[in-house]
C-alpha cells in the first residue's frame, strides 16, 4: 500500500488488503480482526447517530426560516460579496519522500491542488504528461511539522516503549541522519507524510501552501450556511454529548464522513492501542511507523463505511428537507410562541442554578478569555486592513506613473488574486495563530480542545474580508474609470473608491469580529456549563416532555428549547463583558452596526449604465461613453 494512497475498500470488504504486506504475522492478524470489528462498529454508530441527525435538521430549518422572518440587522453587509469559492493556490515543485518498505528517501514531484489534494509524481514529466500519481491525499486533518526533533518526539510518544527500544535500533534508522528543510505531515489516523525541500525558502512556500489547504480541507462544514451542515454539527455534538463527551475540540474539521470517521476512530483507539502495538514488528521509530500504517489501514475502511452510510441516506435526507421545509414555514409564528412559553418556564425552574454555575465557574475567566480572543481578531484585522490599503495604494500609483494596458492588468490580476495569495496573507494568519498558546492555557479547564479550529475560523474570516474587499473595490473602480478622465482624475477617483471600500471594510470586520467572538466564546463556555448542570437541572426536563409532545412539532424538542435556554444566557453575559472590551466610545458603531448605506449587490448586465463604465458617484456627467479609453482598456478593473 503506497504511504497516503486514496485507495478504499468499498464498504469494508477485503478489509484484510487494506494492510501493508511488510506488517508483521502477528500485527497483521490483530489488524485483519481489528478492520472486521470495526465494520460493525461503524454500523452501529450510524444507527445512533442519524435520529440525531434527523431531529437536528429539522431544529436547523425552524432556526432559518425565523431568522428570514425575524427583524433584520440594522445595517446589512456593506461589501459586495465575493462569488469566488475558497480554494487555494496550486503549488507545484521537486522534494524528497521518505517511502518504500523500508522507508528510503526517493526524489518526487509534488502537487498541491487547488480544492486542499496532495498529489506525488516520479518525475514532473509524469505529471506533465496526465499519469496517474504515484500517491495522494486530501490534507483534512494533517498537522504540518517543520522540526525533525519534533516530529520524533511525536514518533516516540505514539507507541509505547518504543523509546525505550530506540537505542537498540541501527544506525542507519528511521530519520536518524537529520534532513534539511523537512516536512512533516502527521494525522492522528492517517500514514505519515514526510517530505524534505531543496533550500528553506522552498520549504516555506511548501509549508504556506500546505497549511492553506489543510485549512480549506477542515473548514468545510463551518464555512457552509446550508441547514444541513449546521444541524451535522450540533448532531455530533450532542452524539458526543450523549456519550459522556461534553468538551469541544477539533474532530468536526473535515467533511461529513470524515468528522464521522473520527468519531469512530476516537473511540476505537483505546482498544487498538492495548491490542495491537506489541506485535508490531521493529523497534523504537520503525514499531511507531508500522503503527501509523496500522492505523492508516483502519481509518482507510472506517471512512469508507461511513461514506457509504451517509449517501445512503442522502435521499432520505433531501427528501425530508423538503418535507420539513413545507411543513415548519406556513405555522412557523405559532411553533415559535409555543416555544418561546416553553422556554420561559424552563428558564425560570432552572435559572438559580444556572446562575449560581455561571458565577462560580465562568465569571471569573469570561472577561479574561473575551479580552484575549478580541485582541487576537483585532491584530489580525488591522494586519488584513494594512494589506488592503497597500494593494490599493499601489494600484493608484500605478494609474498614476504607468498606466499602460498590459501592466495595469498584471497588477489588477496580483490584487485580485490577494486573497488566495498564501505569501501576501500569511502575516494575517500569523496574527491569528500567536494567540493559540495563551488562549489554549485560559480554555483547557474548561475542556476546550479545539484550538485549531478556532485559529481556522479566524483565518477563514480573514480571508473572506479581504476577498469581499477586493471584489468592491474592482466593482467599483470597474464603474468608475471612462474615457472622460485623465490619468490623474481616474487615479484621484480610484482614491475616492479606496476610501469607500476601506469604509465598508471597517463595517464589515466589525460585525465580523463580534459575530466570531459570540460564537467561539459560547463554544468555550456551553459545553462545560451543560455537563456542570447535567445531574441537577436534566432532572427537571422530563416534566416539561409531554407540553413539547403536544405542539406536535419536530423541531421542537425539550433538550433542544433547555440548551438554548442556557446558551441564551451564557451569551447576554458575553456580550456584555464585549461591551465592556470594545469601550463605550466604539460599542455603537461595533455592537448595532454601521450608519453607512449598505453595499446594494446587483448584476452587472442589469444596467447599462454600469456597463459602459459611468460612474456612480458622478450622476448625470451626460459624456457619451467610448469603450474605456487606450490608457484604461475595457474590462481593466473586473476581476
Amino acid at each position: 500500500m503506497e504511504l497516503g494512497r486514496e485507495d478504499e475498500p468499498a464498504g469494508g470488504f477485503l478489509v484484510c488488503s487494506a494492510l501493508p504486506r511488510q506488517t508483521g504475522c502477528c500485527a497483521r492478524s490483530l489488524g485483519c480482526f481489528a478492520l472486521s470489528l470495526c465494520t460493525g462498529q461503524v454500523d452501529a454508530q450510524l444507527r445512533n447517530f442519524l435520529p440525531c441527525y434527523r431531529g437536528q435538521l429539522a431544529a436547523s430549518v425552524l432556526r432559518q426560516v425565523s431568522q428570514e422572518l425575524g427583524p433584520q440587522e440594522p445595517a446589512g453587509c456593506q461589501l459586495l460579496r465575493s462569488k469566488k469559492l475558497p480554494r487555494v493556490r496550486e503549488h507545484r515543485g521537486p522534494l524528497t519522500q521518505l517511502r518504500g518498505h523500508p522507508p528510503r528517501w526517493q526524489p518526487v514531484f509534488c502537487v498541491l491542488r487547488g480544492d486542499g489534494r496532495l498529489e506525488w509524481f516520479s518525475h514532473e514529466e509524469e505529471y506533465e504528461s496526465g499519469a496517474r500519481p504515484l500517491g495522494s491525499t486530501v490534507l483534512t486533518g494533517y498537522a504540518l511539522l517543520t522540526s525533525q526533533r519534533e516530529y520524533l518526539r511525536l514518533l516516540h510518544a505514539l507507541c509505547p516503549g518504543s523509546s525505550e527500544d530506540h537505542a537498540q535500533e541501527d544506525p542507519d534508522s528511521l530519520l536518524e541522519v537529520p534532513v534539511s528543510s523537512p516536512l512533516f505531515l502527521q494525522h492522528p489516523f492517517r500514514q505519515h507524510l514526510c517530505f524534505s525541500a531543496t533550500t528553506r525558502e522552498a520549504q516555506r512556500a511548501w509549508r504556506l501552501a500546505l497549511q492553506g489547504g489543510i485549512r480549506l480541507r477542515g473548514t468545510v462544514l463551518q464555512r457552509s450556511q446550508a441547514p444541513a451542515a449546521r444541524a451535522f454539527l450540533d448532531a455530533v455534538r450532542l452524539y458526543r454529548q450523549h456519550r459522556g463527551h461534553f468538551g469541544d475540540d477539533d474532530v468536526t474539521l473535515g467533511s461529513d464522513a470524515e468528522v464521522l470517521a473520527a468519531v469512530l476512530m476516537r473511540e476505537l483507539l483505546p482498544a487498538l492501542r492495548a491490542q495491537t502495538p506489541p506485535s508490531l514488528r521493529g523497534a523504537g521509530r520503525a514499531r511507531a511507523w508500522a503503527w501509523t500504517e496500522l492505523l492508516d489501514a483502519v481509518h482507510t475502511v472506517v471512512l469508507a463505511r461511513v461514506s457509504a452510510g451517509l449517501r445512503a441516506f442522502q435521499p432520505e435526507k433531501d427528501e425530508l428537507l423538503a418535507s420539513l421545509e413545507r411543513t415548519i414555514r406556513p405555522d412557523v409564528d405559532h411553533t415559535l410562541q409555543l416555544r418561546a412559553g416553553l422556554a420561559g418556564r424552563l428558564r425560570t425552574d432552572v435559572q438559580g442554578l444556572l446562575e449560581s454555575c455561571l458565577r462560580q465557574e465562568v465569571d471569573a475567566q469570561l472577561p479574561r478569555v473575551t479580552r484575549t480572543l478580541l485582541s487576537t481578531v483585532e491584530a489580525a484585522i488591522e494586519a488584513l486592513r494594512t494589506l488592503l490599503a497597500q494593494g490599493m495604494d499601489r494600484l493608484c500609483r500605478h494609474l498614476r506613473q504607468n498606466p499602460s494596458g498590459a501592466r495595469l492588468r498584471r497588477e489588477v490580476y496580483s490584487f485580485a488574486e490577494m486573497p488566495w495569495d498564501p505569501e501576501r496573507m500569511h502575516t494575517c494568519y500569523r496574527e491569528a495563530e500567536r494567540a493559540r498558546g495563551r488562549l489554549g492555557q485560559l480554555v483547557a479547564p474548561f475542556g476546550f480542545l479545539g484550538m485549531q479550529g478556532l485559529v481556522f475560523g479566524a483565518q477563514d474570516l480573514a480571508q473572506q474580508l479581504m476577498a469581499d474587499a477586493v471584489a468592491t473595490f474592482l466593482q467599483l473602480a470597474d464603474q468608475c474609470l471612462t474615457t472622460a478622465l485623465d490619468c490623474d482624475q481616474a487615479a484621484q477617483q480610484l482614491e475616492k473608491v479606496r476610501g469607500r471600500v476601506l469604509k465598508k471594510f471597517k463595517s464589515d470586520s466589525s460585525s465580523g469580529q463580534r459575530k466570531f467572538i459570540q460564537g467561539w466564546v459560547s463554544c468555550i463556555f456551553l459545553p462545560f456549563v451543560l455537563s456542570q448542570l447535567e445531574q441537577s437541572c436534566k432532572k427537571e426536563l422530563p416534566e416539561f416532555e409531554g407540553d413539547v409532545l403536544a405542539v406536535g412539532s419536530q423541531a421542537l424538542t425539550i433538550e433542544g428549547i433547555y440548551e438554548d435556554v442556557i446558551r441564551g444566557v451564557l451569551l447576554q453575559r458575553i456580550n456584555r463583558e464585549l461591551r465592556k472590551a470594545l469601550g463605550a466610545s466604539d460599542t455603537s458603531c461595533t455592537l448595532a452596526g454601521c450608519s453607512e448605506a449598505p453595499w446594494e449587490e446587483e448584476e452587472e448586465e442589469t444596467d447599462p449604465q454600469r456597463e459602459r463604465g459611468a460612474c456612480p458617484t458622478q450622476p448625470g456627467s451626460g459624456a457619451e461613453v467610448q469603450p474605456l479609453c487606450p490608457l484604461l482598456p475595457s474590462g481593466t478593473f473586473r476581476s
